[in-house]
């Protein structure tokens, strides 16, 4: 029986799709739920699996093509083994395998009287996130364990076997089997990422189309310019009170919850007690109407190979400190594997971002629509600070909140940033609420 393969349901604001890539072609054999193809939308990179076993006996759309919510792409016929291929129809827009595009189409017209052509099994399916991981640490895929369905290869399974290898090469023992040594990083092409440009001494000029996620993002920045009043505020921190406690319980940390401390867990905390005392910095406009939302989804901007993103802490509120590190820990590997779903970055009602980590001392943020407000955290600086009448030399950070002022009035924004200072110099008071 002839199995379609549709694109997924795409959320409201998510119109259309395009093919990002295709990890099998006509004539290959899937198993249920090897990954089978990448859609790139205005967000993130859906991949989707096979939703049966079965040959694939037809792809209708190309690398590159731009499909819609439900549409049929490809074609699976479950009737044959996975060990056994029918020569199948492809499309003449449709990609082909080098050499066999002429005979895979001839022997598809003709009547299927005879069996089919029995190929070598193929090996446990690479999800695109472990297979990127593999060509950046020059990874034999042969070496690593799959603990996916039928032998799947995760991008867990990758990590792990990263951690075994640098432990392995840590032990002295002669007995011990050492793991095959780890190549350096190599240069694989990104979707987004900037062409390398030959040193040839000449003026050469590349032209290379916007990925879906980069347009997007350029629309939201203009829209944001464009729909509001926004005004930035700025103030200095001194971050000696937190990396103080950080140093003094950083060991015990992640020894208890099995994740570093870092700065940034703090600074959603803070934001969460400001923001519960300035209601108008967590809500947003629709219309000519003002929505406060009763409950805190804090964004955090990471960056992915395709971009900055921003997914989601929900309900912080109810997230201690270790849940909020962990949920940071896995979104930064989720961007970096370009494994971030629509859920994941969808919604917020205020946003963080952290240009420090990149080198920033000073920058003016960007909404994000339809949020009305966005907290920009910057490098840790040894600066001269007064103190009690006296200049001492302490870390430093500037902060900036840009705001709607539609919505949020001076007054309030640079109360905003200070109740943040405040609970940064003081953490006790995010534990008492004051």
């Amino acid at each position: 029986m002839t199995v379609e393969v549709k694109v997924p349901v795409l959320p409201e604001s998510v119109a259309d799709a395009v093919i990002a890539g295709w990890h099998k072609q006509a004539g290959d054999s899937v198993r249920q739920d090897e990954p089978l193809v990448d859609l790139e939308t205005d967000k993130v990179v859906l991949e989707v699996p096979a939703i049966s076993d079965g040959v694939i006996t037809e792809i209708r759309f190309g690398e590159g093509e731009t499909v819609t919510a439900e549409q049929v792409i490809a074609l699976i016929d479950d009737s044959v083994s996975v060990n056994a291929v029918a020569a199948p129809a492809i499309p003449e827009h449709a990609p082909a395998k080098a050499g066999q595009a002429a005979t895979v189409q001839s022997a598809a017209r003709a009547p299927r009287a005879s069996p089919p052509t029995v190929l070598a099994e193929t090996g446990p399916a690479i999800s695109p996130s472990a297979r990127r991981l593999l060509a950046e640490r020059g990874i034999d895929p042969a070496l690593v364990a799959g603990s996916g369905k039928h032998g799947n290869v995760l991008k867990e399974d990758v990590m792990k076997y990263i951690e075994s290898a640098r432990a392995a090469a840590g032990e002295r023992a002669p007995a011990a089997r050492a793991m095959p040594p780890l190549r350096q990083p190599v240069q694989i092409n990104r979707p987004g990422a900037a062409p390398a440009m030959p040193d040839t001494g000449q003026r050469i000029e590349k032209r290379v189309p916007m990925t879906r996620l980069r347009a997007r993002i350029a629309e939201r920045l203009l829209q944001a310019q464009h729909n509001a009043a926004i005004l930035t505020t700025f103030n200095e921190v001194n971050m000696q009170p937190v990396m103080g406690l950080r140093n003094k319980y950083r060991e015990k940390f992640e020894n208890e919850f099995g994740v570093k401390l870092g700065f940034m867990s703090f600074f959603v905390k803070a934001s969460l007690e400001a923001l519960k005392k300035f209601p108008a910095v967590n809500a947003s406009i629709d219309g000519n109407d003002i929505v406060y939302h009763g409950y805190y989804d804090i964004g955090v901007a990471v960056s992915g190979p395709s971009g900055l993103v921003v997914p989601v802490l929900r309900s912080v509120e109810d997230m201690s400190i270790a849940e909020i590190e962990k949920s940071i820990k896995e979104f930064a590997e989720k961007a970096a594997g370009n494994a971030l779903t629509i859920e994941d970055i969808t919604g917020g009602t205020f946003t963080i971002s952290n240009g420090g980590v990149f080198g920033s001392m000073l920058s003016t943020p960007i909404l994000n629509p339809p949020q009305s407000a966005i907290l920009g955290m910057h490098s840790i600086k040894q600066r001269p600070m007064v103190v009690d009448g006296e200049v001492v030399v302490l870390p430093m950070m500037y902060l900036a909140l840009s705001y709607d002022h539609r919505i949020i009035d001076g007054r309030e924004a640079v109360q905003f940033l200070v109740t943040i200072r405040d609970m940064v110099e003081d953490p006790s008071r995010m534990l008492l609420g004051i």
